[in-house]
């Protein structure tokens, strides 16, 4: 029983230390640790399962860095709420994987695994990495505004940002405690659905029929033509199924959201960051930007930012009840771009962020050059067994369509 315990743990070692020297996705291996927690692991639904952690959460006796030097050898006393709920549903923490400083844009060394030469993303970019190598099945990572959607697009995971509020962030280094969200990258999203449940018990399923708004997102970025293509086909393969389809259209004003989002971040990071602020020859220059922004942010403006959210939530829950079960629309503007000196834009995760939505990228498209391109689902907080009822849906068709340009 025990090595049958141990075995994925073994596993998920000898894959580690064949990539990692190409990867650079991981800051600390606890191996030990993990042997032990495989061994002593309770008979939940995700017994022996290895997962990465991304290093802005805690887990209890390992260090909590941040992807700065100001964090260095902080070692976290408890475990985040997440990763408490992982181990009790039977999953072992393997280590901790690679951040951007303070989850913003300053990327570390990881590469993304289908092309070395490419960013795998930000902020949960070792995270995205690691399940894209073949590691773990399963990684923690964060949202704040594009921080886990954009690097499972890049490596063509499965990735799920839970509801703004639905999953304590307690153990985590956050920057914003409007917009920051906890969140899970798999493989795909069968396995995705799976590790959700474990969690909080929230079951996979379909609604009685499918009603999907496509939104193409040209308004906030330039979008690569084979996403646009795949974002295409696979609206032409969910209305052959008998989905109902229509484009978002003016519903929504991503830009104002857009806009509305950086308000927020900038303020609130500005304060939750405070201290860490006062040493900016130790943070990188976007960081100190985005601090100085926020410090010089009125009161006045973040308020009325926030009341911008509050009367566009209701707006969007209320359509994503009476007329649609989801949004569909690109997770980045393109595959992950080239160099490692950049993580890409969060553009297109900044409005549904910003209205503290849950959402799930699907991956399977790829462009020309065999690059991963992901899809988002966003859906509606209530609903979330719908949403991953969808996605698998859409996995499917992606599959079945061939997922290829």
């Amino acid at each position: 029983m025990t090595a049958d315990r141990t075995a994925a743990v073994e596993e998920a070692l000898r894959r580690l230390q064949r990539t990692e020297p190409d990867l650079r996705a991981w800051v600390r291996v606890d191996a030990d640790g993990a042997r032990t927690q495989a061994q002593r692991a309770p008979a939940g639904p995700l017994i022996g399962v290895p997962f990465g952690v991304k290093d802005i959460i805690d887990v209890a006796g390992l260090p909590t860095e941040c992807g700065s030097p100001l964090r260095r050898r902080r070692i976290a006393v408890a475990d985040a709420w997440l990763v408490g709920r992982l181990r009790a549903a039977g999953a072992v923490p393997l280590g901790k994987t690679v951040t951007t400083e303070f989850a913003y844009f300053q990327p570390g060394p990881t590469r993304n695994p289908h092309n070395f030469a490419h960013t795998p993303g930000g902020s949960s970019s070792g995270s995205a990495a690691a399940v894209a190598a073949g590691v773990v099945p399963l990684a923690l990572g964060s949202q704040t505004a594009g921080s886990l959607t954009r690097p499972a697009s890049f490596c063509g995971t499965a990735g799920y940002v839970a509801p703004v509020g639905a999953w304590p962030t307690a153990g985590f280094t956050g920057l914003s405690p409007t917009l920051d969200a906890p969140g899970l990258l798999t493989t795909d999203v069968t396995t995705l659905a799976a590790a959700v449940e474990a969690v909080d018990d929230t079951r996979i399923e379909e609604p009685p029929s499918m009603r999907v708004l496509l939104w193409t997102g040209t308004e906030l970025a330039d979008i690569d033509p084979a996403m646009l293509d795949a974002l295409e086909r696979t609206g032409n393969a969910l209305t052959g199924t008998g989905t109902q389809t229509a484009d978002l259209g003016e519903r929504v004003r991503p830009q104002e959201l857009t806009e509305t989002h950086a308000t927020v971040m900038a303020y609130e990071a500005a304060r939750a960051l405070a201290a860490e602020a006062a040493h900016p020859e130790s943070l990188s220059a976007p960081l100190n930007e985005l601090l100085d922004r926020g410090r010089n942010t009125p009161t006045a403006d973040y308020e009325a930012a926030l009341a911008v959210r509050g009367r566009a939530r209701a707006r969007i829950l209320e359509l994503l009840h009476d007329e649609a079960d989801v949004i569909l629309g690109p997770a980045a503007p393109g595959p992950a771009p080239h160099g490692l000196g950049a993580t890409g834009t969060p553009a297109l995760s900044r409005p549904w962020q910003l209205l503290g939505l849950p959402v799930v990228t699907v991956p399977g498209h790829r462009d020309p050059h065999g690059m991963p391109l992901g899809l988002q689902l966003v859906g509606h907080p209530d609903r979330v067994g719908w949403l991953l009822g969808i996605a698998r849906c859409t996995e499917t068709l992606v599959q079945a369509i061939g997922g290829c340009h």
